[in-house]
């Protein structure tokens, strides 16, 4: 059998030891919770507590709303009295009513009609005749004869500025080149409005025969 320490009787009476003191100190909470010295342990830590009544403020009286104003009540309305005026019947009448104007108003007069335009149109000078335009001669072999009618823009100077195919000969060959020899060659007098030069369309004829 083996042979036990001598260490576990000394243990066991210490563990006893501390059991004993937890009790102890358990039954002395006990005595002083019920002898009153908690109390005195409490006001000697945190002192007397002092207790006061805070008294609610008095309340503020709202004033009164005014009164309604006081409206008047108005007169009883009182119609105007009525003014008869009484005119005798042998009274003259007013002058102002009877005098009228017999006098009639002046017509403007007239307006002047402007006079009218004089024009005379573009034509040839007798002092340099127009001169016949060179026969194509594609045209002439082709037999292609006839008359161009030209539209020419003479200017002041009786220059030719323009000139265009009002009636065409049939032959576009015959038409420009009667157009290039007015516009090359061509010097006529120039178209008038009240007897002065100005720039004015006028109608010339260019006749291509093979005769000629």
């Amino acid at each position: 059998m083996p042979y036990a320490p001598a260490t576990d009787s000394s243990f066991f009476t210490r563990r006893g030891l501390v059991f004993a003191a937890i009790i102890l100190l358990h039954v002395g909470m006990f005595y002083l919770l019920n002898s009153g010295l908690s109390h005195q342990i409490i006001d000697v830590v945190l002192g007397p507590i002092e207790t006061r009544m805070i008294e609610e403020a008095p309340k503020q009286e709202e004033p009164p709303p005014p009164p309604p104003p006081k409206i008047e009540t108005p007169p009883p309305f009182v119609p105007p009295p009525e003014i008869s005026i009484d005119i005798p019947a042998d009274a003259p009448p007013t002058k102002a009513i009877q005098q009228t104007t017999t006098v009639k108003p002046t017509a403007p007069p007239p307006v002047a009609a402007p006079p009218p335009v004089q024009r005379t149109a573009p034509r040839s000078d007798a002092r340099r005749p127009l001169t016949q335009p060179e026969y194509p001669p594609s045209s002439r072999r082709a037999g292609e004869a006839g008359t161009v009618i030209l539209e020419v823009y003479v200017l002041e100077n009786g220059r030719v500025g323009e000139a265009r195919v009002k009636q065409s000969s049939g032959y576009p060959r015959l038409d420009e080149a009667a157009m290039r020899e007015v516009k090359r060659s061509w010097r006529l007098v120039p178209g008038t409005e009240n007897g002065k030069p100005v720039p004015m369309w006028g109608q010339f004829a260019v006749t291509f025969k093979l005769t000629d």
